[in-house]
């Protein structure tokens, strides 16, 4: 099967729920009151789906395969301010173990995409002749 838009890459889907679940888990409370750390971690979860959304439509390979890098990268940091969350006891252990492992989960398949990619023939849509 073959992906012609990023809206229809899993890890994209995946990406966004992440990002929206964070975008709820900061809207109440202390959290809403802590302005960097809940910036902080609504700006990297939004990373990782933008990165991925933005390196898909480079068009090609190489360069989709350094965004992909960059959004594992966001999705590093954000599991590192879930930490944070739950030690301030913004977040409940519940959220905190459901979120941080959807964010491995989305990492572990980023990466696959990555290997997938970086042993592909294939160079990307826009080498396409």
């Amino acid at each position: 099967m073959k992906v012609e838009r990023f809206e229809d890459l899993e890890i994209w889907q995946l990406a966004r729920e992440l990002c929206k679940d964070v975008y709820q888990i900061t809207n109440f409370g202390a959290f809403a009151k802590d302005f960097k750390l809940r910036n902080q971690i609504r700006g990297s979860s939004g990373s990782i789906m933008d990165n991925i959304a933005e390196g898909f439509e480079r068009g090609g390979n190489k360069e989709f395969i350094q965004f992909l890098s960059i959004a594992k990268g966001s999705c590093g940091e954000t599991r590192s301010q879930l930490y944070r969350s739950f030690d301030y006891e913004y977040i409940t252990e519940t959220e905190f173990e459901t979120l941080v492992n959807k964010a491995v989960f989305i990492s572990k398949k980023i990466s696959s995409l990555m290997n997938y990619l970086s042993k592909s023939d294939l160079r990307g849509s826009k080498f396409k002749q």
